[in-house]
């Protein structure tokens, strides 16, 4: 990260994932849940369910819904947060494609 001066203030600039930027393991997952969450609790509002309508819909309990749409998605899978996803009525695509770098990075792109 790069450090400079803001109004006298030593600021970082974000690498674009806070998660890495608070030096957290598998900070690249814990973006593409985190957005995945952002994602379902929009869908949630949208749709004016209840947590007791969206935990049915989704196939999951209510606290789980509850805990997710407080920041709580730890005992949640990439895979079952988009299952809920397509529970909801959103489609999911995924895609691969080469990587500039020896190593890839995983990608969330929400439209």
């Amino acid at each position: 990260m790069k450090k400079r001066l803001i109004n006298g203030i030593e600021a970082e600039s974000s690498s674009g994932n806070v998660f890495a930027d608070l030096g957290l393991p598998n900070a690249d997952k814990l973006k593409i849940k985190s957005g995945l969450v952002i994602k379902i609790t929009q869908a949630v509002r949208k749709l004016g369910l209840t947590q007791e309508e969206a935990a049915r819909r989704m196939g999951i309990t209510q606290p789980k819904v509850s805990g997710m749409m407080r920041g709580d998605f730890s005992n949640l899978s990439e895979r079952k947060l988009m299952d809920c996803l397509n529970r909801l009525g959103y489609d999911i695509e995924i895609k691969v494609k080469p990587a500039a770098e020896p190593v890839g990075h995983l990608v969330l792109a929400v439209a």
